[in-house]
């Protein structure tokens, strides 16, 4: 695929990378490969279980299923450019794979922001309706949510990279992080950017509050909702959603500073960049998923499969949507 832009000259770009330390550049590389092999794993684990066992055939296995495939992809879009980066001075990228990286990224990171917005949908009905849920999440539903936030991110990062590509880049070309981004790239263009760092802010810093405000008062009906609804279970439902926001919060905050306003040059951008792009897409599956007691046996079951086939056992009936792990993972 070719990017053309008629206005530009430069023709790749220059990423510093996190840091010029050599020693520093080692360990990093050691610390974010284990959290990138952890991210795959775990979530290709869920994707798996989810496939194989009729269990968790429900509409919050499906939904989390998808939450896993977005965190896979979330996660492959800048971390193998950062690891690279990593064992080298510097890394070159061309124009048309800076673009492509800021499409992908912006694509995906959307889609996940509004997933997660639908998600909480998906956990209000389950509490306000409970013999009603799988009646009103049906599968076409649950298609309808993941298309929703799908076409959100899409809609999201192709409005943001064709503002991106009507500015015109003559030099310099040196971007002062590990990955091509909008912020940092809008600030390289020899023109006048004062108008496309507003659109910028239009298009993804309200987007990313909105959301987030959305997500927040989502999180307190549904609290209000446990503490009027649940009497078994109470204290775990409220440890989870506890944690919950907090992932949500390391997902949307840095994204917010980073965004929500003009860019100027500031040590915690890295930091940021790396919460939202790398430690998150790592916590996710951890947060949502793995500490949930049906999951954790349906992992059982799967190993069971594969490592003593002899004991396969036959599938229990789908959960009762009333159950507390239905409710909140």
């Amino acid at each position: 695929m070719e990017i053309k832009n008629i206005n530009t000259t430069v023709t790749e770009f220059v990423l510093l990378g996190l840091t010029q330390s050599h020693q520093l550049q080692y360990c990093l590389y050691v610390i974010f490969f284990l959290i990138y092999v952890i991210t795959w794993l775990t979530n290709l684990t869920i994707i798996a279980t989810v496939a194989a066992d009729p269990q968790l055939h429900t509409p919050m296995y499906f939904l989390l299923a998808n939450l896993a495939l977005l965190d896979i992809s979330d996660s492959s879009v800048n971390t193998p450019k950062l690891l690279s980066g990593l064992l080298s001075q510097h890394t070159l990228i061309s124009f048309n794979q800076c673009f492509l990286q800021i499409f992908f990224f912006h694509f995906i990171a959307g889609a996940m922001a509004f997933f997660l917005v639908a998600m909480t949908i998906d956990r209000y009905v389950a509490i306000s309706e409970p013999l009603r849920y799988l009646t009103i999440i049906n599968h076409n539903v649950c298609v309808g949510l993941v298309a929703t936030a799908w076409l959100g991110g899409f809609l999201h990062s192709i409005i943001q990279t064709a503002l991106l590509l009507q500015l015109p880049f003559c030099g310099p070309n040196v971007l002062d992080n590990f990955y091509c981004d909008v912020p940092q790239v809008i600030k390289l263009a020899c023109a006048d950017t004062h108008l496309a760092e507003l659109q910028m802010v239009f298009n993804s810093g309200l987007i990313l509050i909105t959301l987030f405000a959305i997500l927040i008062i989502s999180y307190v009906v549904i609290l209000l909702k446990i503490r009027t609804c649940l009497r078994e279970g109470k204290r775990k439902a409220l440890s989870t959603c506890g944690t919950q926001i907090t992932v949500v919060s390391l997902i949307f905050i840095p994204c917010i500073f980073t965004y929500a306003q003009p860019y100027k040059k500031h040590p915690r951008d890295k930091v940021a960049s790396v919460v939202f792009t790398v430690v998150t897409p790592m916590l996710n599956p951890m947060i949502y998923t793995l500490r949930n007691t049906e999951m954790k046996k349906a992992i059982s079951r799967t190993l069971g499969k594969i490592f003593l086939s002899g004991g396969i056992r036959k599938p229990d009936q789908t959960a009762d949507p009333k159950a507390l792990n239905l409710v909140f993972p």
